[in-house]
């Protein structure tokens, strides 16, 4: 399970029968295919040196109410399963379905905008990523951001706009900073909001 996704990041395949016995999945957690053995075998773990970055079980509720802070329209139907560098969220939408399978939709405190990406959970991770990830990870900014930024981004941390660019900063390495992803999520969900 997850082959493609495991050869991209050089990791283990996902055991299909993988289950965290002490948490309680919600309905749209166990209706999206993959999701439960794919959080229970990866919660909490980065890949790519910080590329992706799965969320910890206990951490989904937290990031649905900050998610919901900045985007309101969005609240009581997402939940927020991983980020990537730039600290956007990546979540389930419940009232985007195909097939029985809820949709994945992204979520940016730098421009303010909420993406849906057409894809469900499995894909996301077995075509998406492997195939597109410069288009959903933005991994040649990643890259160029890393190449003189060689240190650790912690689990905590993300790389944000100094100037969101939805205030008018530029989309460049020279607007990048490293901050704690609450706080960032935190600034950006208040100034979103204004500007809306």
């Amino acid at each position: 399970m997850f082959e493609n996704y495991s050869k991209y990041f050089n990791v283990e395949k996902v055991n299909p029968n993988s289950q965290v016995k002490e948490f309680t999945f919600t309905d749209i957690q166990k209706k999206a295919k993959g999701f439960i053995e794919f959080l229970s075998a990866f919660q909490g773990e980065t890949f790519g040196n910080g590329l992706y970055r799965i969320h910890r079980l206990e951490d989904i509720n937290k990031w649905e109410q900050e998610i919901s802070q900045a985007f309101p329209a969005f609240k009581m139907r997402i939940c927020c399963f991983a980020f990537d560098w730039l600290g956007r969220q990546f979540s389930l939408d419940s009232e985007r379905i195909e097939h029985g399978q809820p949709l994945i939709i992204m979520f940016e405190a730098g421009t303010g905008e909420a993406l849906e990406i057409p894809c469900n959970f499995i894909d996301f991770h077995e075509i998406e990523i492997p195939s597109y990830h410069d288009a959903c990870l933005a991994s040649d900014f990643f890259n160029n951001w890393k190449s003189s930024n060689p240190e650790e981004i912690k689990h905590s941390e993300c790389i944000c706009y100094k100037v969101p660019l939805f205030l008018g900063g530029e989309d460049v390495i020279d607007n990048l900073v490293k901050s704690d992803m609450e706080v960032h999520w935190h600034i950006n969900s208040q100034l979103i909001q204004k500007t809306k």
